[in-house]
């Protein structure tokens, strides 16, 4: 059987809140057609900017089946289902495929910093147990665990895994990935200080695995289109350039922080990030809105909050 084909922009979405903390599903359903009518080839739920390790267990498993409710065939929904051990995780694969997901983003379990052979083992067990489309998130600042290439596309031998989101800095690491075609989707995260975007697309990668494109899907979407023309190319120089402000804007906090403070200021379904988290306030939040101001995505998405207005 074929595998699942991803490119273009996909999205990491954060989990909108209501304002008694419990999860938003009527703000999700906004989101997701948000970013179907933005051209987002896919999205994320519950990754880190979905703020899934503050999560429990009940709300996993009520977010993936609301949610998978709610698809229309226009994007593919993935679910973000690593646990704390093999065990874990293969729980929350299966509790994902038997309600509706499309697929499953997988990293190393966080903290407990395993030798890199082993973490090899437990990407390629975990793919064993089920025949959902799986990506890896290699994201050694958050997991501390750091795959090198070898590992990665030995990884990518097993028919499950369909994309790569990397997030190292290594810039030769993609090219090595690249080099080998694997049948994955590469792609990379959309942090300017990272630096990956403008040598993955021009190396041949398949899109961005991104978290700007909750407050700019349209603009995102343009930057992920891979370069099968020349005239691809100017259009990604011109808005890559462009975006530059936003796109440091969304990682001027921790992940989801900025991102989902500037969206609910801006009057999109978000609520307040889960303590210890907070969201940003005063001259930090106003940067962000004079970076949407001076971009006109107000304009275009119509939004026009007091926020907005005051600035």
């Amino acid at each position: 059987m074929a595998k699942m084909k991803v490119q273009g922009s996909f999205v990491a979405l954060i989990t909108p809140f209501n304002q008694d903390g419990s999860v938003d599903f009527e703000g999700f359903r906004s989101l997701l057609r948000f970013q179907e009518e933005n051209g987002s080839s896919a999205v994320l739920i519950m990754g880190s900017t979905g703020e899934v390790s503050m999560l429990s267990q009940q709300e996993r498993e009520q977010i993936i089946v609301e949610t998978a409710k709610m698809k229309s065939g226009r994007m593919q929904l993935f679910y973000g289902c690593t646990g704390n051990s093999t065990a874990a995780t293969i729980g929350y694969l299966r509790f994902a495929r038997a309600n509706g997901a499309d697929g499953a983003i997988l990293a190393a379990p966080a903290y407990i910093c395993a030798a890199e052979s082993d973490i090899e083992d437990y990407f390629l067990e975990v793919a064993d147990a089920t025949d959902l489309p799986l990506g890896l998130y290699n994201n050694p600042p958050r997991v501390k665990t750091d795959l090198h290439w070898e590992h990665l596309l030995r990884i990518f031998k097993h028919p499950n895994y369909v994309v790569l989101k990397e997030s190292t800095a290594r810039v030769g690491q993609v090219a090595q990935v690249l080099r080998a075609r694997p049948d994955a989707a590469v792609m990379c995260c959309d942090s300017p200080n990272l630096g990956l975007v403008v040598p993955t697309m021009s190396l041949g990668g398949h899109g961005t695995a991104n978290m700007t494109g909750n407050i700019a899907p349209a603009e995102i979407a343009v930057l992920s289109n891979p370069w099968t023309t020349p005239e691809v190319s100017i259009s990604f120089r011109e808005t890559y350039l462009r975006m530059l402000p936003m796109l440091h804007y969304a990682y001027s906090a921790i992940n989801p922080v900025a991102i989902k403070s500037l969206l609910r200021a801006v009057g999109m379904p978000a609520g307040e990030p889960r303590r210890p988290l907070k969201g940003l306030q005063g001259e930090p939040l106003l940067k962000g809105l004079r970076v949407v101001r001076e971009l006109e995505l107000d304009k275009k998405y119509g939004w026009s909050s007091a926020e907005l207005k005051s600035v």
